[in-house]
């Protein structure tokens, strides 16, 4: 295995967005290209951690990357910049998606299977990008046509979905919109249940049913709006296990609540659709 770290670069003056404080770095996990094994063509993830859109949980990094590269898929864990307004954090998960395939060759990925994964806010920022990678919103900052920064497949984990007061994590939201609630028009728009289109790719979700932070609806409101423009999804939500599990196991917990036997069994589903896809 081959493990490097580079910052990805955003002109965020183009996209309106103050650069202070602004960083994206993308921990590349691939496997070492041996001349008796030859070259794979692997499938790509792009890990979003969560946090609350406030800091990037090493829970939901390193160790997911190490689980699902030992079945062949290479990971790339991005640590956004956190508390700026959106769309920094989105430009950032795109930038990383178009250095990801254009660096296919080297990475020994196809560049047509690229996953964008999330956990809990950054469920939000990969839902963000399956939905709108097409946007001007997203290619005109970037300099980029839709094809360099498209998803061909995301993966939600207990994912903050609407900014629905009624069932949103309003700390993700504010962070993401900053503390004035009078644009209502952006509130609406982050709001990832409705921006599910034609070009949103296949998607894997779940969730715990109990999920006392990030409500479950976040997942049903999104299932709902995939099933109503015919995207293809699996899901698989479980009776209990809270929020913030990871990989369910201790692996990845620092307490006995994180470890969830029967919550655990979502790597390995994802694993078997991600290879699939």
């Amino acid at each position: 295995m081959i493990k490097e770290t580079i910052e990805i670069k955003v002109d965020y003056e183009k996209a309106g967005v103050s650069p202070s404080g602004c960083k994206a770095v993308l921990d590349c996990y691939y496997s070492t290209l041996t001349q008796e094994i030859g070259r794979k063509k692997h499938r790509a993830m792009i890990i979003c951690p969560g946090g609350g859109y406030d800091y990037c949980s090493e829970r939901e990094a390193e160790p997911v990357a190490f689980r699902f590269l030992g079945y062949g898929i290479s990971c790339f864990v991005l640590r956004y910049s956190c508390q700026k307004r959106f769309p920094t954090d989105l430009l950032e998960c795109a930038a990383a998606i178009r250095y990801v395939r254009v660096n296919a060759d080297k990475f020994d990925i196809d560049p047509d299977k690229i996953i964008v994964a999330g956990f809990s806010a950054g469920g939000h920022l990969a839902a963000s990008a399956a939905n709108l990678w097409s946007s001007e919103l997203v290619t005109n900052p970037l300099g980029c046509t839709p094809d360099e920064i498209k998803v061909n497949g995301s993966m939600l984990c207990y994912a903050v979905i609407t900014s629905d007061p009624k069932y949103t994590h309003e700390g993700s939201i504010l962070n993401l919109i900053g503390e004035d609630n009078s644009d209502t028009r952006l509130r609406d728009f982050i709001s990832m249940e409705n921006r599910v289109n034609e070009n949103t790719p296949p998607t894997f979700l779940w969730h715990c049913s109990d999920d006392g932070c990030v409500r479950v609806e976040n997942s049903l409101l999104y299932m709902s709006a995939l099933s109503e423009k015919n995207v293809p999804f699996e899901s698989h939500i479980y009776e209990y296990g809270g929020h913030g599990l990871s990989l369910c196991d201790e692996t990845s917990a620092t307490w006995e609540g994180h470890i969830q036997p029967v919550a655990a069994n979502w790597v390995n589903s994802a694993i078997r659709w991600a290879l699939r896809l």
